[in-house]
């Protein structure tokens, strides 16, 4: 079990500095040792990349770098997409995805039945997929996702609206395929075992292995959190969440975070007494979809629940990008891009003070540059 120490008490000011250093979000980043994106997604174990420009921007923010170059360093492989929990789009390690796959997706492999029926899919139909698939891009083959329900059509298995994504997540996770990096802004498909094997192989790890070292990574970049939020992020049972902490020892530590109990990595823990309010992150320009938000069931540290019904107005998921300030968010922004610029809508949350809205406006600076355009900023 997670490690009990003397000194757990901290303070919620103390607990989001603390996070927001973790998350690579603090005053100093690229952290040491966090100067790709293949570090990042070791350091985090998994990040949410179901859309890709948000993706693209979490890394391309804590790197410092374009977005062009981002793109470089995923073409690498070192990290790749797939649908390791959740039945939802994840960066992972490379070398890491058969096993998260492999032990992650039992449940949602398990469940994809009443999805199939409601298509009109069998179970055959989707093991025909996945084999077909497995054919068409065996010995290096890539193609595009119109090109995959292409091969699906022409092995006589329906690819026809919603069946082709099901069919291609089915494929993903049973471990066949993953998601390439985009060509020309069309998402691409490979082997998953072919992608890893040219990449150096994956890492063999049992199921309890694979739980702990989730676990691990989960809170060394997202603590201090809650037990559940770590079950809630990793779509785990209760036995398994205890299983994977469990086998962190020393490692994990529990903390009290104004009464309520959550746990970090042991070894963040010495940096508390270093950092800043905030983790001395000032304004930060934050994509809707990031670990800084996707990360927890409980927000609270860093939004009230009237602040996330502005971050997801619809009540459907889609999260708007963020403006935060010292850990906490402050307002939503949105962009639109010319040819020569980007276009920034904001939209406050709270009062934001007119020195304020030029603080907020220079953290935006880095996402124009990240784009290599030029910044118009307007506030509604």
């Amino acid at each position: 079990m997670a490690r009990t120490t003397m000194s757990t008490e901290l303070t919620a000011s103390d607990a989001l500095a603390l996070r927001m250093h973790n998350l690579v979000l603090g005053a100093e980043y690229p952290a040491e040792g966090l100067d790709s994106v293949g570090a990042l997604a070791r350091w985090f174990g998994a990040m949410q990349a179901q859309d890709l420009a948000s993706l693209q921007w979490s890394l391309g923010l804590r790197l410092e770098t374009t977005l062009a170059e981002v793109e470089a360093e995923l073409e690498k492989g070192e990290a790749l997409r797939t649908w390791p929990m959740r039945g939802t789009i994840h960066l992972v390690p490379a070398e890491d995805a058969a096993s998260m796959v492999r032990v992650l997706g039992e449940r949602p492999l398990s469940e994809a039945g009443r999805r199939r029926e409601y298509l009109g899919l069998s179970l055959a139909d989707a093991d025909r997929a996945a084999e077909l698939l497995g054919e068409a891009l065996a010995g290096g083959g890539r193609l595009t996702r119109a090109e995959c329900i292409a091969v699906l059509e022409a092995g006589g298995v329906s690819g026809a609206g919603q069946r082709g994504y099901h069919l291609l997540w089915y494929a993903s996770q049973r471990g066949v395929t993953c998601i390439a990096p985009s060509v020309d802004g069309e998402q691409t498909f490979v082997l998953l075992d072919e992608w890893v094997d040219a990449r150096g192989g994956p890492r063999e790890l049992d199921r309890d292995e694979a739980l702990g070292e989730l676990a691990l990574r989960y809170f060394q970049s997202h603590g201090p959190a809650p037990r559940k939020d770590f079950a809630g992020w990793a779509g785990l049972t209760a036995k398994d969440t205890k299983t994977a902490i469990a086998e962190c020892g020393d490692a994990l530590s529990e903390v009290s975070v104004d009464g309520v109990e959550m746990i970090a990595s042991t070894e963040s823990l010495d940096a508390l007494p270093d950092l800043e309010v905030g983790g001395g992150a000032g304004w930060l320009a934050l994509p809707g979809f990031d670990e800084y938000l996707l990360g927890y069931k409980d927000r609270s540290l860093m939004i009230d629940a009237a602040g996330m019904k502005g971050v997801i107005p619809g009540g459907n998921g889609v999260f708007r990008a963020t403006l935060v300030r010292e850990g906490q968010v402050m307002a939503t922004w949105k962009r639109t891009l010319t040819p020569k610029a980007v276009k920034v809508e904001v939209f406050p949350l709270k009062r934001v003070s007119k020195a304020q809205q030029k603080q907020a406006a220079a953290a935006l600076e880095p996402y124009a540059d990240y784009l290599e355009r030029d910044l118009q900023v307007t506030w509604a």
